[in-house]
């Protein structure tokens, strides 16, 4: 049953010891499923709250738990992650990640055709998920909103800024495009939807699903903003076996350790600085620039660069941030 779950492992250490999954959290909480069943767990005590290292577990996670048939199972360690997509904590100055969903085959960055498609925003997430380990889709949702001419427009804006991600126009209330996810919806494959409130992620779960698992609510008329529907995150199993991580809302993406993301959405751009003549140019001034050359023959695209160049300043001072608050920390 556990590997209809997604476990790729073998046996867990740990006396009588079986490996689970993470349904959903609710405080000290945790939905578990392992071969036994469905049940409620808690975290051994002695086994995270004496541990500084160990890793909270989250909704998504593997985990090695001792099951109880008749009451609350204990879980005695979080597994090894395969993918994990996280951001900056906004509660902590920048100092601590906050991750948002783990476990995944593909993530999801859902963005709709209106007020909310933001280009920057976009490219932050796009940063953020190529360092998860996993591949990441954009879909622009709710085409059945705006003409086709419209969707064009969408869809050649967001291959702009998207580099190598693919980029789909679908709609959850008319099934348009849909039928490009089905080489995703597989079983025994996770997938994790993220974007702002209002998007959509809770209305396409229920597309795919076939029915009504999530709750929804319309975006208000005046600015195109959503209300939140998905308030915990949850592990969402579907009639063939694809299991889905709906996260809720998120308004801020903090670039926390996001370098090796934003090196894989801008191989283009850093390949260019193995040209340039000298190995610590700043593409400013220098001589012999394979940037400034790239950028006055229009190889290289100014709004690109730019791109490139804010992505890449909000990490360094994510990184200060962090390392203020770190040395605050430890005085």
């Amino acid at each position: 049953m556990i590997e209809d779950y997604g476990y790729r492992g073998g046996p867990v250490e740990g006396k009588d010891a079986i490996p689970a999954r993470v349904l959903g959290t609710w405080g000290d909480y945790y939905r578990v499923v392992c071969d036994e069943g469905e049940g409620v767990a808690r975290k051994k005590a002695s086994a995270f709250h004496d541990n500084p290292d160990a890793v909270v577990p989250t909704t998504g996670d593997f985990v090695s738990l001792q099951w109880n048939p008749n009451g609350e199972s204990r879980i005695l360690a979080t597994l090894p992650r395969f993918s994990k997509f996280e951001r900056t904590d906004p509660s902590s100055s920048g100092r601590k990640a906050q991750v948002i969903a783990v476990n995944f085959d593909t993530l999801f960055f859902l963005t709709s055709m209106n007020q909310n498609f933001n280009v920057r925003r976009m490219e932050r997430f796009l940063s953020l998920g190529r360092a998860s380990g996993a591949p990441v889709v954009v879909l622009l949702t709710k085409a059945d909103l705006v003409y086709k001419r419209i969707q064009k427009q969408f869809l050649k804006e967001a291959l702009k800024h998207a580099g190598d991600a693919e980029v789909h126009v679908i709609s959850s209330l008319s099934g348009d495009g849909l039928e490009l996810l089905k080489p995703y919806v597989q079983p025994r494959k996770t997938l994790a939807f993220i974007g702002s409130s209002g998007v959509g992620k809770s209305t396409l779960v229920n597309a795919l699903a076939g029915d009504e698992l999530m709750p929804t609510l319309e975006i208000r008329d005046w600015d195109d903003k959503g209300r939140h529907t998905t308030t915990e995150r949850e592990l969402v199993l579907l009639k063939n076996g694809t299991m889905i991580i709906d996260t809720p809302g998120m308004r801020e993406i903090g670039m926390f350790e996001a370098d090796a993301g934003i090196a894989d959405a801008f191989p283009d751009v850093e390949e260019l600085f193995r040209h340039c003549r000298f190995s610590d140019c700043r593409h400013d001034t220098e001589p012999d620039c394979a940037v400034k050359a790239a950028l006055a023959s229009g190889a290289l695209a100014e709004d690109r660069w730019q791109a490139y160049l804010r992505l890449k300043a909000e990490s360094a001072r994510e990184e200060m941030l962090r390392e203020k608050s770190s040395h605050r920390y430890r005085k």
